[in-house]
């Protein structure tokens, strides 16, 4: 293990010799000396072969020189902290190597390098994450940390998936009424209160993207481990939207151009209210209030409230969050399929 350290170590430090050899020829001598002997010893350990007791010596006792001649009683115990150094250097290294990995192919299977909290990965596409709880304990913590490299490889064959929209029985809102056969159907997956998805829902709408596809809407309340919700009112107008859909078809579009378009007397975007501002009461108010304004009668409202609190609405949310974190393995919104694709992140007219 001495001599694999030592590799580790020199290698590392190799940046530095190089730039200070510029002005101490013979310390680059030394180094590289040294480095080949270190790589000997590694490709040996490779091949299953012994290292050259030299070289482990040579190590040890270029440390121990120092201390043997004033400490002699020191060098016995001195020798085994070294072996001890050598292993814990060793395994971080590889532990280091292994978690590079892990994140690169998380990173190309999920578009973040953390499988556990997406959002805490500034390498990833610009989403609304769905984290995971965070493990409590060494134990949990290595435990998860195997867990997600079988996350990873469960769904690295996702990325060589075609995908079709057919395929997924989503509970959705069809904006355009009526499915066109000339149009390729397409599924756009949002959270209301999401920022990202706000910004991809207007580039679509720019880009005549709802014109030119048979969209299904999926409203979807980003909950955590613990089933708590990521934005306050998500929920509430998840509910609302598949209400409205029961009582007037194609309606329920209003609630969310409202939200992701709209601004209040004070002209703060009703995103940021819901999110900051409502309280259950207020957005349950604003939300009635646009659906009166769009056409509806007073009973017609009343009846959008007690469907909103019917089980079946709730069963419908949680069917789609099966298929959005289990079957599609997503890890943060938007996403959208079509073209046989899945895309997650903000959308762009060139996606």
């Amino acid at each position: 293990m001495v001599c694999i350290a030592a590799f580790i170590i020199l290698a590392l430090i190799g940046l530095f010799v190089a730039i200070i050899s510029i002005f101490k020829p013979k310390l680059w001598k030394s180094y590289t000396k040294a480095m080949k002997k270190a790589w000997s010893c590694l490709w040996k350990k490779v091949r299953l072969q012994k290292c050259e007791i030299g070289f482990k010596e040579d190590i040890k006792n270029s440390i121990l020189s120092r201390v043997i001649v004033k400490h002699p009683k020191w060098t016995k115990p001195l020798s085994i902290l070294i072996e001890v150094v050598a292993v814990i250097i060793v395994l971080v290294t590889v532990w280091a190597i292994l978690t590079a990995i892990k994140s690169l192919l998380a990173l190309w299977v999920f578009g973040s390098c953390n499988v556990t909290k997406p959002s805490s990965c500034s390498l990833g596409a610009e989403v609304c994450s769905i984290d995971e709880s965070e493990p409590t304990n060494p134990l949990e913590a290595t435990g998860r940390w195997f867990t997600e490299w079988g996350e990873i490889f469960e769904a690295i064959p996702d990325k060589f998936k075609t995908y079709n929209p057919d395929d997924y029985h989503f509970n959705y809102i069809d904006i355009g009424g009526s499915e066109s056969e000339d149009k390729e159907t397409a599924v756009d997956i949002f959270d209301p209160g999401c920022v990202v998805c706000m910004s991809s829902y207007r580039n679509q709408k720019e880009a005549g993207f709802f014109d030119e596809y048979n969209v299904r809407l999926v409203p979807f309340a980003i909950q955590d481990a613990e089933g708590n919700y990521k934005f306050k009112n998500s929920e509430l107008i998840v509910k609302y939207m598949f209400a409205t859909e029961q009582v007037k078809s194609g309606l329920s579009i209003e609630i969310i151009d409202k939200i992701f378009f709209g601004k209040d007397d004070d002209g703060i975007s009703y995103q940021d209210k819901f999110n900051d501002d409502y309280s259950t009461e207020q957005a349950v108010k604003v939300i009635e209030g646009w659906l009166k304004a769009a056409g509806l009668k007073d009973s017609e409202v009343k009846e959008i409230r007690k469907i909103s609190d019917y089980p079946e609405i709730t069963t419908k949310m949680a069917e789609n969050r099966e298929i959005v974190e289990k079957e599609l393995n997503v890890k943060g919104i938007p996403t959208t399929i079509y073209h046989g694709e899945k895309h997650t992140g903000l959308w762009k007219q060139d996606s």
